[in-house]
């Protein structure tokens, strides 16, 4: 069976025009019965998403046991801007009923807080100039930091993958973990890109949101390699230590930690 949400609270336009929950601006949700012991069904689906509904629906589904596989924009130059959430998962057909539930209740929440989608997260503004102390970030990661005009990044690579032609892809040719910190040391902004496998994934998404960094995207960068690597794009506000502190347990989770 299939459930539908279509998302018609809102005008959204694409391109300039008015488009209609028919033109794909439908959550949904599709359940089939289980084929391994002990899972009664599984199901797929697609969230359709304004910006400040994505953290909170991701950690419904990722707290009600469902697997967030995809988040990505299906337009260009749609007002307001809106996401795609794929998720799926397996269990009882009461369990995994009440998580994409808790995903729709995670929406109505959202809306209920702002009629419109708010144009930015909380929090105060971002300093305009960068003094963020390098060495403490490094230390948070233990590993070398590099600076720029105020800024700190680290990059971490993992094991190389093997591309399609059989070439070997590590940290130089963008398979690489890497977190960059900007603003100021109580005031600060992270933003950066986990390069993880499939097994990997929901882990390092659990840590993360855990940890009150915001999962901006999900996708993958390349085709036909080995292992399949998946790519996460993150933005986070806070103090700069404490960022690092979340970005690093997440990391820890995968190969490239350790």
């Amino acid at each position: 069976m299939k459930v539908s949400y279509p998302r018609n609270e809102l005008k959204v336009e694409v391109d300039g025009w008015a488009m209609p929950p028919f033109m794909g601006l439908t959550s949904w949700a599709g359940f089939t019965p289980g084929e391994k012991p002990g899972a009664e069904a599984m199901v797929m689906g697609d969230m359709v998403l304004f910006e400040d509904e994505v953290s909170d629906a991701m950690v419904a589904a990722l707290h009600h046991g469902i697997s967030v596989t995809a988040l990505h924009n299906h337009f260009s130059f749609d007002k307001p801007r809106v996401m795609f959430m794929h998720i799926e998962g397996e269990g009882t057909i009461d369990g995994l009923g009440k998580g994409v539930r808790s995903i729709l209740d995670a929406v109505k929440a959202a809306r209920a807080r702002s009629a419109q989608p708010k144009d930015r997260f909380e929090g105060p503004a971002i300093p305009a100039k960068s003094v963020i102390d390098a060495a403490k970030i490094a230390a948070v990661f233990g590993v070398k930091a590099a600076a720029k005009d105020g800024m700190a990044k680290v990059t971490i690579g993992r094991p190389a993958a093997a591309a399609a032609c059989g070439c070997k892809i590590g940290k130089a040719m963008g398979v690489n973990t890497w977190a960059a910190f900007a603003g100021a040391d109580d005031n600060a902004v992270v933003d950066g890109d986990f390069a993880v496998t499939e097994d990997e994934l929901q882990p390092v998404l659990r840590a993360l949101t855990d940890g009150g960094v915001h999962v901006v995207a999900i996708h993958h960068h390349m085709t036909g390699e080995t292992p399949r690597i998946l790519f996460l794009h993150y933005w986070g506000r806070g103090a700069a230590t404490a960022l690092a502190g979340s970005v690093k347990k997440a990391i820890d989770l995968t190969k490239a930690g350790g």
